[in-house]
């Protein structure tokens, strides 16, 4: 744990707000499983090489968050495989890219796993008293049941997606409703948990948060981002010291 700006992280918080992937659980390698399960799954019903399944699916991915721009639906793997499939020389296959779709967040999910002591943090939180909100990209079913799946549900008191805000987190709006339901003012002293450089610039710039960066070891690591106000590698850390912040339960 590395306090970078003391002076935003020694108020109590009126609320915390959490990021989910990559911060409460790693997303890299479960997705590399995930992919790998439809990349053998395409090869045998559709006898494609494994180099012509990375390349469509890139274009595909590309070519649908292009069209898309920042949505929830630009991160649908649905759109992703149906266009993939299409690339490969096929019609459309609504059953196949089902299938695929249903795979790969089948995988992802069974190879995912919290990371240590975030759950523990979740309780703690709420034993203290503090309202928690979850604002988190892609569509609302895929994140809604990593949640139920993780067993971490309950622990929130309003979950903000980009398909209800319409557009994802850089573009504010999740945040402006999640404060909008936790019935947050801008004086009120905000927390906000995550990974990514564009959770720090906006929920500073909506909510003046202070932030908190959740960095990774390995080759997925990352430095701090400008503007951060403190960061962690590991959630019983960060649980240690917010105890002297906001309380033992």
């Amino acid at each position: 744990m590395k306090i970078l700006n003391a002076e935003a992280l020694r108020e109590k918080p009126r609320a915390i707000l959490f990021d989910l992937d990559d911060t409460l659980y790693e997303y890299g390698r479960p997705h590399e499983r995930a992919m790998e399960a439809v990349r053998n799954k395409v090869g045998k019903a559709l006898k494609v090489q494994p180099a012509q399944f990375d390349d469509a699916f890139r274009q595909a991915r590309h070519e649908t968050k292009r069209m898309l721009g920042a949505t929830a639906s630009s991160h649908n793997r649905l759109l992703y495989f149906q266009r993939m499939i299409e690339l490969l020389g096929l019609n459309s296959q609504p059953a196949i890219a089902l299938d695929l779709e249903q795979t790969y967040w089948r995988t992802l999910m069974t190879s995912a796993r919290l990371f240590h002591g975030a759950e523990d943090l979740l309780i703690e939180l709420r034993a203290a008293g503090l309202p928690l909100a979850l604002v988190t990209d892609l569509t609302a079913q895929i994140q809604f049941r990593k949640l139920v799946y993780f067993g971490i549900d309950r622990y929130f008191d309003t979950v903000v997606t980009s398909e209800e805000a319409g557009v994802d987190k850089s573009g504010l709006k999740p945040f402006e409703i999640a404060a909008a339901k936790l019935e947050l003012e801008r004086g009120d002293r905000v927390w906000f948990i995550g990974d990514a450089e564009c959770d720090v610039v906006a929920s500073k710039q909506v909510l003046n948060a202070a932030t908190l960066q959740k960095l990774h070891d390995g080759g997925s690591g990352r430095a701090a981002h400008a503007g951060v106000d403190g960061t962690f590698h590991a959630f019983p850390a960060l649980r240690d010291w917010a105890r002297g912040v906001v309380g033992r339960p």
